[in-house]
């Protein structure tokens, strides 16, 4: 499947389906050393000037480590019929299992030093810019800590989309 570099601006996907519905690969890491988790939690936007994605992992996923090693990572985007591909990576920690072979996914590198996988249909390349931890001191609405009654809070990590890839044959 060749993939073929796309302008950002003629991206057409609704960034709420796309993550919060149709679900993302968040991976960091090279060819060599790579890990990958499934996350339905992010966003794509403007900040600084600057076309940005933000994401958000825990310390205790196998992808923070990677997350924290490189300044750059990959956001890989599926077609439905590859949906259990997302439910294998979101169930399995990469410190107990190699997801390529459990998943199948073909690794590659869209541009140097990022991986995404050949079975995407929708690969974006980020540099980060920002980093921060979450935590109570900041939440305004009481709600929402009930998605950390087990304490284990994000890392929000703010990044330049660099690139934007699409599978040329679909």
């Amino acid at each position: 499947m060749p993939f073929e570099s796309v302008d950002l601006e003629n991206l057409s996907d609704n960034p709420w389906k796309l993550i919060g519905k149709d679900w993302m690969l968040v991976t960091a890491g090279n060819l060599a050393s790579w890990n990958t988790m499934t996350a339905s939690w992010g966003g794509l936007g403007v900040l600084w000037h600057q076309n940005v994605a933000f994401v958000f992992v825990r310390p205790s996923r196998h992808t923070f480590e990677f997350m924290n090693r490189g300044d750059r990572f990959t956001l890989s985007f599926f077609p439905e019929e590859r949906r259990e591909i997302l439910s294998k990576c979101g169930s399995v920690s990469g410190r107990d299992a190699d997801k390529a072979a459990l998943t199948g996914l073909d690794p590659f590198e869209p541009e140097p030093g990022v991986v995404s996988f050949r079975q995407a249909r929708l690969v974006l390349s980020c540099r980060k810019l920002y980093a921060q931890d979450l935590g109570p001191g900041h939440i305004v609405d009481p709600d929402v800590l009930k998605n950390y009654a087990n304490g284990d809070w994000h890392r929000m990590y703010v990044a330049k989309v660099e690139g934007a890839w699409v599978d040329g044959g679909r």
